[in-house]
């Protein structure tokens, strides 16, 4: 009995602390204000992509370059892979287009595989479409010397 009575005061006190750190959590604000997430009339929407533009430089070391062109309407699902319609070792040739890395014909395991591993089959996962949008928040990184890409 008194078991149980020491579990039920030991709840309530915890109960009671999490209930005063949720009414001081209230004072965080969002980025997006007080607009609900779906109000899209505070999100900046980008509709402007560099068409098929010198690629921008990428920012850290082992970064996935960015897409230079527009990707809208592309379709990337288990039975097709438009970007590999271009960028495929097959095809790049006769597009200008630049090659799918070795590295995508890898398993996980490291193993060689003659199609593109399916870890990295889905681009739009890390590649994205470059943009020169400004930043959401401010951003002061610099890279260390020694893995600056030259």
């Amino acid at each position: 009995m008194k078991k149980s009575i020491l579990f039920g005061l030991t709840l309530a006190i915890g109960l009671l602390g999490v209930a005063l750190t949720t009414v001081q959590a209230g004072t965080v604000q969002s980025l997006r204000g007080d607009a609900a997430i779906n109000d899209s009339s505070n999100s900046a929407m980008i509709t402007h992509y560099n068409k098929d533009g010198a690629p921008i430089p990428r920012d850290y070391l082992q970064q996935p370059p960015l897409i230079p062109h527009s990707v809208e309407g592309y379709q990337v699902n288990l039975k097709f892979n438009k970007c590999l319609s271009c960028h495929s070792w097959k095809n790049y040739r006769d597009h200008n287009a630049t090659k799918i890395s070795q590295t995508h014909f890898e398993s996980r395991d490291g193993a060689i595989m003659a199609n593109v591993s399916p870890r990295r089959y889905f681009c739009p996962q890390c590649h994205v479409p470059q943009t020169d949008a400004k930043p959401l928040v401010q951003n002061e990184f610099k890279p260390v010397d020694a893995l600056k890409i030259q």
